[in-house]
């Protein structure tokens, strides 16, 4: 596995032993263990894991993440650490790095920044890098819902524009935080938001956000 996503998973996995099965997370309705479950169905199950962003398969998505839920926690956690089997396609380092270092990123945070008492993490200039060209690549469809124009930028003033349109909100970050805005955490990201008021409300209250 990469080295940023290897080093996500496992702070991952430690987040989940730590917070145990019934903490909070950002993700709307789900605990650690129901987290849990979902990033080992997604690695081990493809057959089911298409029900993510296929309608027609959520049924089976449902029914295998009720199995894996209903799994010992800690057996769970050992399976997020270990990760997927050979056979997965995210086996691969290409594949891991491309699919998990954000996947991995995000959903560490979603366990961090859900319980009390939480500080943002200090992330190195490298893989803030990493993180930025993420945010560069899936802009436009992490934020083709967005209910204003919405335009991204960095400290050091690179800019990428997530929805053309008006009014138009600004939001100005480090990468890590501009990342979870796109994917529907704005009550957590440290970001700040420049634009007409009753836009960035609109902003903030949206639902659909993220994929």
């Amino acid at each position: 596995m990469s080295t940023f996503a290897k080093r996500e998973r496992l702070l991952l996995a430690d987040l989940l032993e730590t917070a145990g099965p019934h903490a909070p997370t950002l993700c709307e309705g789900w605990t650690t263990r129901d987290l849990a479950a979902h990033v080992v169905v997604r690695e081990r199950r493809p057959d089911a894991a298409g029900g993510i962003l296929v309608k027609q398969l959520a049924p089976r998505l449902e029914r295998v993440t009720a199995e894996f839920t209903a799994k010992p926690y800690e057996e769970l956690v050992q399976l997020v650490r270990t990760g997927p089997p050979r056979f997965s396609p995210f086996s691969l380092k290409q594949v891991d790095e491309l699919s998990n270092t954000v996947e991995f990123y995000v959903h560490a945070e979603d366990v961090r920044r859900a319980q009390a008492g939480w500080t943002p993490r200090e992330l190195d200039p490298v893989f803030q890098d990493t993180l930025w060209s993420r945010v560069e690549r899936s802009a436009r469809l992490l934020g083709r819902n967005a209910p204003t124009g919405l335009v991204l930028r960095r400290p050091d003033g690179r800019t990428a524009v997530a929805r053309r349109g008006t009014p138009v909100v600004t939001a100005t970050g480090e990468p890590s935080e501009l990342l979870l805005l796109l994917y529907g955490r704005q009550s957590a990201a440290r970001v700040d938001l420049d634009g007409d008021r009753d836009a960035i409300a609109k902003l903030h209250g949206a639902k659909r956000l993220g994929i």
